[in-house]
């Protein structure tokens, strides 16, 4: 991948693109120095985090007020199981003093810390739609094959995920069960309720929507119902036949 920007777990570790210098003895190395960003503790003893190759601090505006937040980087990294010569990318761990954890990110590009933290906090809004498309109403359990249709079902589907998250937004919010004692306008709530809906319920509806009674079970479903077919195998008789 060129671009990405994403989240790495706390644990994370990496590996210096470039190799150690010989120190004389012993084999020499074939890997890059450990990097650690963050301090872990195994079997009750510290492991200390790597010091960073640079830093730099911002401030971010909320209103009237305004935050201080910090961020540690470390480049020219490659993945703790690659050899020199992998593709290269930067780590950085974002300090927010509104969140206990800090936010650790890995990305080839060169970006400031500010930019970081407005490109990851840009995930959200843009994964909502086909979140919502393909887990809440299903588009992920929808197989095509002609090219129109591939690209046609993206497109539907898109269109019924933001229509669906600005019903469940604009609506009051709906409580999943008693337990549920702060509820939210998701989208997830709003599939729930409607699960539980029937299409007999809509009495209203005009007669071109309602429900047709067509039998369908003795058609095959899934991936049975594909028109693809295997080939017959042919035999083929290379030596004649003894008269």
């Amino acid at each position: 991948m060129q671009r990405y920007v994403v989240r790495a777990p706390v644990n994370f570790t990496a590996r210096r693109a470039a190799l150690p210098a010989y120190q004389g003895r012993g084999r020499k190395p074939v890997r890059g120095a450990l990097v650690r960003p963050l301090p872990r503790t195994y079997k009750g003893r510290t492991i200390a985090a790597t010091p960073p190759d640079r830093q730099e601090t911002w401030q971010l505006r909320l209103g009237p007020t305004s935050l201080s937040l910090h961020a540690a980087f470390w480049d020219d990294l490659v993945c703790a199981d690659a050899q020199p010569g992998a593709p290269t990318f930067s780590t950085v761990l974002i300090h927010d003093p509104r969140v206990d954890e800090p936010l650790l990110l890995n990305t080839t590009l060169p970006l400031m810390g500010a930019h970081w933290q407005a490109f990851y906090r840009d995930r959200w809004p843009v994964e909502g739609l086909p979140l919502t498309a393909k887990q809440m109403l299903g588009a992920a359990r929808q197989f095509v094959f002609a090219p129109e249709s591939r690209q046609r079902l993206p497109e539907l589907a898109l269109v019924a995920g933001a229509i669906f998250m600005y019903r469940a937004a604009t609506q009051p919010a709906l409580p999943t069960g008693f337990w549920d004692r702060a509820p939210k306008p998701t989208s997830g709530r709003l599939r729930r309720l409607l699960a539980a809906v029937d299409c007999a319920d809509f009495g209203g509806l005009p007669e071109p929507l309602r429900k047709k009674p067509s039998p369908t079970m003795h058609l095959p479903k899934g991936i049975l119902g594909h028109r693809r077919q295997r080939k017959p195998r042919t035999v083929r008789y290379d030596m004649p036949l003894a008269a």
